[in-house]
């Protein structure tokens, strides 16, 4: 996005700077994360979101809270640092991939190699998103044509990573080369994602979006006026399922029912080959005042109401039609594509 940047590393390299996404559309504001607790509230909070954007964010958080902590038990310390991060967002493989790597190369170096090695692996995770989303990009561009109606659900785009992102990077790189699309963006209850973030993104990029009530989307795919459905995920199990925003269920069985292709756009970071299947993927829940008093005047429901408030549902592997990464596109069954593919 021009102008706006997601998360970096600031020019005096003491803090993680990010632009508060819980402000958008109404308020562009730059915040610095300088202290761990700074870092976990910003991805707690959703400040910093989308999968790979967290993973940048922890890379860098880790670097620039390492610089406080002391050289006796240097490494301890930063170990207890990296699994307080990852604790902030379970579900979100990219943030404990993100928070292993830096352990990795600070490890057996005292604390003036470790910082230099830290900061060295931060900016490599960083580089290396911008890369990934380029090619993802590229490679979703080969899945559409010109004048496709695209459904969108949550934000997958270059406010989730560095730059494109993933399931608006094919949108956004598309727009540069003269493709017109009309996205139907799913404005993604209850933290509305895809109205304040996903529609922000592409009207500011001049693509044409038209913003919806999730519960739209079905009726638009029987008037045929949506020709794929693209999203992102933060986390593929190694059989294909696959754990994004909640509704991206609804979304890929309505698309089955219609005949509609379902994408999932991802860097390999979010494949986690450890976890078998859907079912070992951990759900964070979250607390009920997002679905009864955020973004509303007023409460919507009564106090004593109780809600029930998952982040994120999982994709059968056999409703998505492929998952696109940036080393080529796999489709069903992905227990054999994603692994001829990553090896």
């Amino acid at each position: 996005m021009d102008k706006i940047f997601t998360v970096r590393l600031s020019d005096d390299k003491n803090a993680v700077e990010i632009i508060d996404q819980t402000l958008l559309p109404n308020e562009i504001k730059f915040l610095r994360l300088e202290t761990p607790e700074a870092v976990f509230e910003a991805i707690k909070e959703l400040r910093v979101r989308g999968a790979p954007a967290i993973g940048i964010a922890a890379g860098f958080g880790m670097y620039v809270c390492a610089k406080k902590l002391s050289e006796d038990n240097f490494y301890g310390e930063l170990n207890k640092l990296g699994n307080y991060l990852v604790s902030s967002r379970p579900t979100a493989v990219n943030l404990a991939h993100a928070v292993e790597r830096m352990l990795s190369a600070a490890k057996g170096a005292d604390k003036k190699l470790a910082l230099a090695l830290l900061y060295e692996e931060s900016t490599k995770i960083y580089d290396e998103d911008k890369q990934m989303c380029r090619k993802i990009s590229e490679y979703g561009l080969t899945l559409v044509k010109d004048g496709d109606g695209i459904l969108t659900h949550c934000n997958a785009g270059a406010l989730a990573a560095s730059e494109y992102g993933t399931g608006l990077g094919t949108l956004l790189l598309g727009k540069e080369k003269g493709y017109n699309f009309h996205v139907f963006s799913d404005e993604t209850r209850p933290l509305l994602q895809g109205a304040r973030l996903t529609s922000f993104e592409l009207n500011h990029a001049g693509i044409d979006v038209t913003l919806i009530c999730d519960n739209a989307a079905s009726l638009l795919m029987s008037q045929g006026k949506i020709d794929a459905c693209f999203v992102g995920c933060d986390r593929v199990a190694a059989n294909g399922d696959t754990a994004n925003k909640i509704g991206t269920r609804s979304v890929a069985i309505n698309a089955k029912f219609h005949n509609i292709p379902f994408y999932v756009f991802c860097p390999s970071s979010t494949i986690d080959f450890n976890c078998e299947s859907g079912e070992k993927i951990v759900i964070e829940e979250r607390g009920g005042d997002e679905i009864k008093t955020k973004f509303f005047e007023k409460p919507i429901a009564e106090a004593e109401v109780k809600c029930f408030n998952p982040a994120f549902d999982v994709t059968p592997a056999e409703l998505i039609t492929a998952i696109v990464t940036e080393k080529g596109i796999c489709r069903y069954p992905y227990t054999s594509s994603l692994k001829k593919l990553f090896g």
